[in-house]
């Protein structure tokens, strides 16, 4: 006669099945990801990574890594040219993120469903979130730069328009998240459906929207320097123009600034944001 554990395991194997298959069960998977390597494969042959010139290209970027060291501004004026162009840079990338957020906030609360019934609504403003999301910063630089010419206004309004439909998605499904028993409550004690949302549905999501913030703010500060190449301001005019003119060594200098400043915001941001999510699970 079996005993328990038999009956147990006999149980289990008849009420899922699909988990005591043999190997075979797992041969379409394999398949697939065959198929998907031998993909890749093809898709870097098409595109010249088995190419001799790949592996000279290799060799000469060792040779222009030697003529980039040591990494030297140059003279003291075009240290401070650097300096400054490096400030324009992220100040550039925190009035973009910050303007952003604000334009996004409204638009979040407008797609999120539990805070506007509407449908037609929700449908309407995410797509269109959608629409500019889907248009990449370079193009809303060069768009800008069109619009309002070179410098870095351009480079703020490209961060701010780009950032606008990112923040609107990530906003919106925050709020959608929150806990609804605050909203009920204010409600059931007369506030109205603003006050619902001020009160009770803001407090909750303001530390993933900050946390969000931040992380945005320390990613723009480095597509801020991509920013400066097409001429939206920023210390990346200065590093074209170094690579340009062959003065490796400045622009090794440049770029060593850039990793500091993007490491020190980086680590700026990302207690900032630890504080925040711990301060969100101490209040849940």
């Amino acid at each position: 006669m079996p005993d328990r554990r038999q009956l147990d395991v006999a149980a289990l194997r008849t009420r899922h099945p699909q988990h005591f298959g043999g190997p075979g069960r797992e041969r379409p998977v394999a398949i697939v990801f065959a198929g998907m390597f031998l993909l890749l494969v093809l898709g870097m042959a098409n595109l010249g990574f088995f190419q001799w010139k790949t592996i000279a290209g290799i060799g000469k970027l060792w040779d222009v890594i030697l003529l980039m060291l040591p990494p030297d501004p140059g003279t003291w004026s075009l240290f401070q040219l650097y300096f400054w162009g490096l400030v324009e840079t992220i100040a550039i990338a925190l009035l973009g993120t910050l303007t952003a957020a604000v334009l996004a906030l409204p638009l979040s609360l407008l797609a999120a469903r539990n805070v506007t019934a509407a449908r037609l609504v929700n449908f309407l403003t995410r797509r269109s979130l959608d629409t500019i999301r889907s248009v990449d910063i370079l193009i809303w630089a060069l768009i800008w730069i069109g619009v309002v010419g070179l410098g870095p206004f351009a480079g703020v309004l490209a961060f701010a328009t780009s950032d606008i439909g990112s923040f609107g998605k990530l906003f919106s499904e925050a709020l959608e998240t929150a806990d609804h028993k605050p909203v009920e409550g204010i409600l059931s004690t007369g506030g109205g459906r603003l006050l619902s949302v001020r009160f009770g549905i803001l407090p909750q999501v303001f530390p993933v929207l900050a946390s969000q913030i931040l992380y945005f703010f320390e990613s723009n500060v480095r597509w801020a320097s991509v920013l400066g190449v097409v001429g939206a301001g920023g210390i990346g005019l200065q590093l074209a123009e170094a690579i340009r003119t062959l003065e490796l060594q400045q622009a090794s200098f440049i770029i060593l600034m850039i990793l500091v400043a993007v490491a020190m915001i980086d680590f700026i941001s990302s207690r900032l944001r630890f504080a925040l999510i711990g301060r969100r699970e101490r209040t849940s």
